[in-house]
């Protein structure tokens, strides 16, 4: 059974940054993909970024290369997505996924988990 468990998300002004943090619980195989999507008022869910649970291949939306950076710490079994320079248009909810689909994937029919979310609002 796995599980994931997202953290970290809050109000940061433009320009700011934040930290989220997905925790991992079940049992993964190096290929197995943890990512990040959001999704906004009104708006489809749409991905951010994805990396392999060995910690290979990190993969970014066009609309965050450069300032968001995924990231994996073997010791706590937990993902992390970190974000600076955050725009208004970054506001939303975060949610964790985890998949064993074709990577990258870019779709949420694409992953099997996902966690219960985290809002972060960027105040202009």
């Amino acid at each position: 059974q796995v599980q994931l468990v997202e953290s970290g998300g809050g109000l940061v002004q433009t320009g700011g940054s934040l930290r989220l943090s997905c925790a991992a619980s079940g049992r993964f195989s190096a290929t197995y993909a943890v990512g990040w999507f959001r999704q906004a008022p009104g708006k489809e869910r749409e991905f951010v970024a994805s990396i392999r649970w060995s910690g290979a291949s990190p993969y970014y939306a066009d609309s965050v290369k450069g300032r968001f950076t995924i990231s994996r710490d073997y010791a706590k079994n937990t993902v992390y997505l970190q974000m600076n320079s955050l725009k208004p248009e970054d506001t939303a909810v975060y949610y964790c996924t985890g998949g064993n689909s074709d990577y990258p994937a870019v779709t949420p029919h694409n992953y099997d988990y996902w966690g219960q979310g985290t809002q972060v609002t960027v105040s202009s």
